[in-house]
């Protein structure tokens, strides 16, 4: 049964017991609802929330926990020296999912019947034709213990799959006639749907919080395997980076993070002036009308996707720079370098740092401008010594917040910037950042056994650094000027 399938049809059983449950209730108290302890629809609200919130949950848990249990069963159908390496089995899995959903694929479209592709044999042109006629195309030939894994990943899937939706509504099922048979007019319905919706709420927040120490003990448990293999000294002081699979690579940390932070830093400096001096132009000295033109103009930078910004980087301001400046000057004669992509990324963070200046400068005081005015300042002066002074927490928030978005950045790099991991101050030479780095090594088949590919989580794991560090710093800031102000 589709996953989509089953969520609806506890959806429907939620919604019917929310009109038995309102209806009970009702009915209870002689249809005097001043009578009833809650307003009918909590009484309704309680069944649905019943009915459907266990039911879901255990849906979740489910889905989390069976690709593990399937996973250790299928691998132990593969034979010890067909994988050698925690890297070689990793391989080997991903062609056994892809063969199974190419069975799944064949039973949809009615290729086959369900007990064909359980029986289908091995190593025969059936199996590479069908696979091909149904798009599931693999670089090698399926092998015997392949299609013998993919056959029972797949049984295991759907039996699991089937078990869960049985699971699933007979839970759903059993929480509607148990909140149905407890709802009558003295049950007290509404305190038992807030503190329902309090513990959603509590677990909504949970949820995030895990999610961010999940991401974090991801990169640290792979970081502290690259670091196994790699010298850590090496890595975060080594100035070559010279990537190789087949041994004898120079994985240096320090030219990436050089090309990540020249790029942001000349991002910030095309960002911050335009996007500030506009935020103030906006919410200080222009017209309504005029305001109520530019600012949407503005932000529509905000909803340019970054591939466009990319192209305009490659086949615009890249050329331009070249010809007109970097060339004449004898800098250098490609038109990826740090200036094109440092630009581009500057240009893209203008609506972030303008629209939350903004907001800011709008949120300050109306007394604050009025005492100025009272002193006898002009409306400059009130803006250099009264607004800006008072909206500058805010202000390094946007800034931050423009800064980790530059860090973050890939697309604008790579057609920008180039791929060049050097470290060098020239502006017009090509560089390279962090996250294309990341993206590189973590393209295509990888074996996560080896420091090449287990690199890209150290990567990782310094971007969370030097954005933590930035947080850090805001947070000083805006607690040091938020004391005098407040």
């Amino acid at each position: 049964m589709p996953l989509i399938w089953i969520i609806l049809a506890v959806l429907a059983l939620g919604s019917v017991g929310y009109v038995l449950g309102r209806w009970r209730a009702v009915s209870s108290a002689g249809g005097d609802i001043r009578v009833l302890h809650s307003l009918p629809n909590y009484y309704g609200m309680n069944v649905f929330l019943t009915s459907v919130v266990p039911a879901l949950l255990v849906m979740v848990v489910w889905l989390l926990v069976q690709p593990a249990i399937i996973q250790r069963q299928v691998t132990q159908l593969i034979p010890s020296d067909a994988a050698q390496s925690a890297g070689e089995l990793s391989l080997i899995m991903t062609d056994v999912r892809r063969v199974a959903d190419g069975l799944d694929l064949a039973v949809e479209q009615g290729g086959m019947t369900g007990d064909e592709a359980r029986d289908l044999q091995a190593d025969t042109a059936d199996v590479r034709e069908l696979l091909g006629e149904i798009g599931v195309a693999l670089g090698n030939d399926v092998s015997a213990d392949v299609l013998a894994a993919a056959q029972s990943y797949r049984t295991l899937q759907n039996t699991g799959i089937a078990l869960m939706a049985a699971a699933v509504l007979i839970l759903a099922a059993l929480g509607l006639g148990y909140a149905y048979s407890r709802t009558h007019k003295d049950f007290r319905a509404r305190n038992t749907v807030e503190r329902a919706v309090l513990s959603i709420l509590i677990l909504a927040s949970t949820i995030a919080i895990l999610t961010t120490v999940g991401i974090v003990l991801s990169m640290v448990l792979e970081t502290r395997d690259f670091f196994h293999l790699y010298p850590a000294r090496e890595f975060f002081f080594g100035t070559e980076w010279i990537p190789s699979f087949e041994g004898g690579s120079h994985l240096g940390l320090l030219p990436l993070l050089w090309g990540t932070l020249y790029i942001t830093f000349i991002a910030l400096l095309v960002a911050v002036p335009v996007g500030l001096f506009s935020a103030i132009y906006l919410a200080e000295y222009a017209g309504r009308r005029l305001r109520g033109f530019a600012k949407p103009m503005i932000e529509v930078l905000a909803g340019i996707p970054t591939i466009v910004y990319g192209l305009f980087a490659l086949i615009t301001v890249g050329p331009m720079l070249r010809d007109y400046f970097a060339q004449p000057l004898g800098l250098g004669t490609s038109s990826s370098s740090v200036m094109t992509a440092g630009i581009v990324m500057g240009i893209m963070l203008i609506p972030f740092v303008s629209s939350l200046s903004d907001d800011i400068i709008n949120s300050v005081p109306q007394s604050l401008r009025d005492g100025s005015y009272g002193l006898g300042a002009t409306q400059s002066e009130t803006v250099k010594q009264v607004i800006l002074p008072a909206a500058l927490p805010g202000i390094m928030g946007a800034v931050l917040l423009a800064a980790s978005r530059a860090i973050g950045e890939t697309m604008i790099v790579v057609m920008g910037a180039g791929a060049a991991a050097t470290l060098s101050l020239n502006p017009f030479e090509a560089m390279t950042t962090v996250t294309v780095k990341i993206v590189g090594q973590l393209t295509g088949d990888t074996d996560f056994s080896s420091p090449e590919a287990l690199v890209a989580f150290a990567l990782g794991l310094t971007l969370f650094a030097i954005t933590l560090g930035l947080n850090i710093l805001a947070l000083y800031i805006v607690r040091k000027y938020r004391e005098e102000y407040e």
